[in-house]
């Protein structure tokens, strides 16, 4: 049996926030963490911006689609970080789940969006250390 911690962000189009998470855990962790995102209502394509921020830092997330969440996806993950989805994700004994406040990059350039990306690398650098102690 897997001890791998598996971590799930969510947000509503996953277009944007969870997949810049996803791509910064990837990207940080390595295989030490099976990554996913999802959104309740995904968009039909990666924001450009979001995309272009990450590739500042090093980071393609061009091969990511929006993914519908489920509620599979949530059961089987030992955190699941929510951003902006509310009451959508569904809820379900035992397992983490966290909101994290963030501003939605939907409609934003990327002026606007390097903070975002700024903090979430900031988080996703705390919940490693937390996931995977030294």
């Amino acid at each position: 049996m897997s001890t791998k911690p598996s971590v799930l962000f969510v947000c509503v189009h996953n277009a944007g926030r969870s997949q810049m998470a996803q791509g910064f855990l990837t990207h940080l962790a390595g295989d030490a963490i099976e990554v996913r995102s999802a959104g309740s209502a995904p968009g039909d394509a990666l924001n450009p911006a979001a995309v272009e921020a990450m590739a500042e830092v090093g980071i393609d997330i061009t091969s990511q689609a929006p993914k519908i969440l489920t509620p599979d996806a949530v059961e089987t993950s030992t955190v699941v970080i929510t951003m902006g989805c509310g009451d959508a994700c569904p809820y379900f004994p035992g397992v983490d789940y966290r909101d994290w406040k963030l501003e939605d990059p939907a409609g934003k350039g990327v002026e606007a969006v390097r903070p975002i990306r700024d903090e979430i690398r900031t988080r996703i650098e705390k919940l490693i250390a937390e996931l995977i102690p030294a």
